[in-house]
């Protein structure tokens, strides 16, 4: 989940998860949110790539421009070896973060220093690997994010101390893992099931009435409880609609999927946020870009991508007519106006070759283009319902409604 305004002050940020106009208490919660926003989110991406690169059908000659997030998108992208990816954020610290996984893919010595980087991410010597190979390659701005001095000294010490579990995402995690061992839920068991079945066991046993107890429920059904997953006001009033007005139906429907459908030694999702790590099985799954064997073609493939403090729409803009094959949105329309939404298409279209596709996500199981969407440009677009079923069924990280792929019609 990502953002897609510049972020030169908080009231830009605001402007970007207001979409509609809001009552003042929800237009509270709104400023709020653009201003946790500010700061690091999103430590790991929450939308699967292996699923985006599928239903995109990525190919070398494909141009890309994506929202960047956490940067697992935008690096994975590069084991496809796509001629260039461009990747946009509102956040400086996701810029940061991509910019620094970049560094890191083209100057660490081998896959070990990348992979105790950015897949342990708790290292003591990850510091001193910053200082001699990655702070030197950084421009001015990022170096300044990463080396700016807070109570437990230099920001980039987040990577010796685990990274996985700070940001807003982190933290979110860690408080849910806090209401599970006060409600005595023990996810270990479930981390060494063998067998889909035993994880809906568990599931079913274990987690379902955590879910369904009275801290939770309180909980889930506060637009600002839910902060820490990056759902903003706006996209907090769609999953509600998809529960009949009530979240918590749906953030159980989530959960279930992310548990049971997927096998959890496959799941890196799943071990996000029932470990707060990655697995450390040799045979463990990794987001694509940090496996073994991509690591050279990541890192071969590194220049090719650029990272920029900016909104999509504004980007696209500068864009000649015609160039961009693939574009990844994730869920950023869900909060977005209609007045936006026809901005953002209008340059997409614009800029779009022929062949091109759109693939992003809703937090809501319904496509939210048609209605929406000024007729004339939806009209410029085919929507494709077997490969967008497909990528939702694919996706791992089970946080969405659905994953939607347009294609530009002839």
């Amino acid at each position: 989940m990502a953002l897609t305004e510049i972020p030169t002050s908080a009231d830009q940020l605001h402007a970007a998860v207001r979409g509609n106009a809001a009552t003042a208490p929800v237009a509270l919660l709104e400023r709020l949110f653009a201003r946790l926003f500010q700061d690091l989110v999103y430590p790991q991406i929450w939308e699967d790539p292996v699923a985006d690169m599928a239903a995109l059908a990525l190919s070398p000659s494909d141009r890309v421009i994506c929202i960047a997030s956490g940067g697992c998108n935008l690096m994975s992208y590069l084991t496809a070896s796509p001629a260039s990816v461009t990747a946009v954020d509102l956040s400086p610290a996701h810029v940061a973060l991509c910019r620094l996984k970049l560094a890191a893919a083209r100057h660490l010595p081998d896959h070990a220093a990348f992979h105790g980087f950015f897949a342990s991410a708790n290292l003591p010597h990850n510091t001193a690997l910053y200082d001699r190979y990655l702070a030197p390659h950084l421009d001015a701005e990022t170096r300044a994010y990463w080396e700016a001095r807070g109570i437990r000294g230099r920001r980039i010490g987040m990577f010796a101390r685990g990274f996985h579990r700070h940001g807003l995402l982190g933290r979110f995690i860690g408080a849910t893992h806090l209401l599970a061992r006060l409600g005595g839920v023990d996810f270990r068991p479930l981390l060494a099931a063998r067998t889909l079945g035993e994880q809906r066991r568990f599931f079913e046993t274990r987690i379902d009435p955590l879910l369904g107890s009275a801290p939770v429920r309180f909980l889930a059904r506060r637009r600002a409880a839910l902060f820490g997953l990056g759902i903003p006001p706006a996209q907090y009033d769609k999953l509600a609609a998809d529960g009949g007005g009530d979240v918590l139906p749906v953030l159980r429907e989530r959960a279930r999927r992310l548990i049971c459908d997927f096998p959890i030694r496959e799941n890196y999702f799943a071990w996000q946020a029932l470990a707060r790590r990655y697995d450390t099985a040799p045979d463990a799954a990794l987001p694509p870009y940090l496996t073994a064997e991509n690591f050279e073609t990541v890192r071969a493939n590194a220049a090719r991508a650029h990272v920029f403090n900016r909104s999509l729409t504004d980007l696209l803009e500068r864009e000649p007519a015609g160039r961009l094959d693939a574009y990844v949105l994730l869920d950023a329309q869900d909060w977005m106006s209609a007045a936006q939404l026809d901005a953002l298409w209008l340059q997409i279209t614009r800029t779009a070759a022929p062949g091109a596709r759109v693939l992003f996500r809703t937090g809501g199981v319904h496509d939210i283009l048609p209605g929406r969407l000024a007729p004339e440009l939806l009209a410029r677009w085919r929507y494709d319902r077997a490969a967008s079923e497909a990528a939702t069924a694919a996706d791992r990280s089970a946080i969405y409604g659905a994953t939607h792929l347009y294609r530009r019609a002839a």
